[in-house]
């Protein structure tokens, strides 16, 4: 059974909002307004961020080449789950997740309006912005989707499947809208498209708060008064002194931008093995919640793997459709960015088909290793089928047809669907409830683990054969999706109550 009101708690939503949405609680359809509007303007512009770093500058671009840009626009998401992290903590112990959500959109907003005026030094503080609110966001809408739900309630995976299907319809809608504002007026104009959207999304989310599960004014898990202001002072404090450094080592001609793709990268791998130490400690996690952190080790390292390839289809594979792909289908002429819509199109088209599958099937479904599985191997196969174009070129002035990137895409949808909505509704399940919010964020690391990995291999990008670099990638993929799948009956013992 969901969370439903009584009369005294007016934090719980209303009773008849338990099925109001195809079978789901009302919370849910507030939630994924959000994410599509999150997402519209995230990917949206993610979609012409690599584009943008590799135009000339005299084409209103930043000159990078290929391989940097994609190394950079990586970075770029390694930071941005790093700070989720920083999210979650801020939501257990001091806003509560609610305003967590509602502070990080307005953090996102601002930093599309920056990255609309038309200067390299706004496009950084743009991007720091951004990374900033997504790491309050995106950690605390999962959260409190989840808290929509029972443990015990069969309506979860496919709960979380109409929400994924939720942020794919963004997904599919921003990057036709600033893809073709990027290409046919200028970048910035594309920016000022997800500002936009994001606007959209915080309207509606405050509009839709009273159906909102848990919607308190303080934290589930708050620090007491004295404890509170020392550690806002403290965030706030180091804050300033991370930016006086960041800028003085930068003025000094030491903090370049490869060092700083490095730093993110190997703090991205620092940081989930500490988080998962500070849980298995801690003395707020029974011996039961610590058994099933254990199983979620892997979860986690599928979730790296299948991400690498996934952040993909807007870096390397952007590249290669600008370079090596046609853009026209029947005759119509698109801008490359448009192919990250085919994704969200195809994950929009494929999420609610599984929620279906997996509420038909009930108690029959596969385990959720066994779908996470699945999801790696088919994103290890989206890249194996990159070979195939890819191969027998002297040089590299081919133009595939469109229909390879999309049948990539389509393999990666598909994969995306089954491992995330799996995932991130596991992840809910397994998570101590002393770090609810920030388990949350660790599944967020592992996005973060994924960029980190990918900003320093994106940097073959063009300094190998495509075959090559595709090849490999995908092989390692679906190597590790058929290790989860051999891993699965220990997986089934240690994961109840996930089914």
């Amino acid at each position: 059974m969901s969370h439903t009101a009584t009369d005294t708690d007016p934090t719980q939503p209303p009773p008849g909002d338990d099925h109001a949405f195809f079978g789901q609680p009302r919370g849910l359809m507030t939630l994924s307004g959000l994410e599509v509007w999150e997402r519209f303007s995230f990917l949206g512009m993610q979609a012409i961020l690599v584009l943008f770093f590799a135009d000339t500058v005299a084409d209103g671009g930043l000159g990078m080449d290929p391989g940097t840009a994609a190394s950079v626009s990586a970075a770029y998401g390694t930071l941005v789950y790093l700070v989720s992290v920083a999210g979650g903590w801020l939501a257990d112990r001091i806003l509560g997740s609610y305003r967590a959500v509602l502070y990080g959109g307005v953090l996102i907003a601002c930093g599309h309006y920056a990255m609309a005026v038309p200067t390299a030094t706004m496009t950084w503080v743009g991007l720091g912005l951004i990374s900033a609110g997504t790491g309050l966001l995106k950690p605390n809408v999962a959260s409190m989707v989840g808290k929509l739900y029972g443990t015990e309630d069969s309506r979860r995976d496919a709960g979380f499947a109409l929400y994924y299907m939720g942020i794919n319809i963004g997904a599919f809608a921003g990057p036709l809208v600033t893809g073709w504002l990027g290409e046919h007026a200028s970048w910035h104009w594309g920016f000022s498209a997800a500002a936009f959207g994001m606007t959209l999304g915080l309207i509606q989310y405050v509009a839709g708060r009273r159906h909102l599960a848990g919607r308190k004014h303080a934290a589930e898990y708050a620090l007491a008064p004295g404890p509170m202001r020392r550690a806002v002072l403290t965030i706030a404090a180091g804050a300033v002194v991370a930016g006086l450094v960041a800028t003085a080592l930068a003025l000094a001609g030491w903090l370049t931008m490869d060092r700083f793709v490095d730093v993110l990268t190997l703090v991205s791998v620092v940081a989930p093995v500490a988080y998962f130490a500070v849980m298995f400690r801690s003395p707020r996690v029974t011996p039961e919640e610590r058994g099933r952190l254990r199983p979620y080790v892997v979860l986690f390292l599928a979730s790296v793997v299948f991400n690498f390839i996934l952040f993909q289809a807007y870096s390397t594979m952007i590249l290669l459709a600008s370079t090596n792909a046609r853009t026209e289908i029947f005759g119509f002429h698109f801008p490359a960015s448009w192919y990250a819509s085919a994704l969200g199109a195809f994950e929009v088209a494929l999420a609610p088909v599984v929620a279906a599958v997996w509420a038909r099937m009930g108690p029959r479904q596969p385990h959720a290793s066994n779908k996470i599985a699945i999801g790696v191997v088919l994103g290890g196969l989206s890249f194996l089928l990159m070979v195939l174009p890819t191969s027998g070129h002297a040089d590299g002035t081919y133009a595939m047809a469109a229909w390879w990137i999309v049948g990539s895409y389509l393999l990666l949808g598909l994969g995306d669907v089954l491992l995330e909505t799996s995932g991130m509704s596991a992840t809910t399940k397994l998570a101590p409830k002393a770090f609810a919010s920030q388990t949350m964020a660790l599944w967020f690391l592992s996005l973060a683990l994924a960029n980190g990995i990918q900003a320093q291999i994106v940097k073959l990008y063009g300094q190998v054969s495509n075959p090559a670099y595709f090849g490999v990638n995908g092989a390692i993929a679906v190597a590790a999706g058929l290790a989860v799948i051999a891993a699965a009956p220990w997986l089934r013992r240690t994961m109840h109550p996930v089914h």
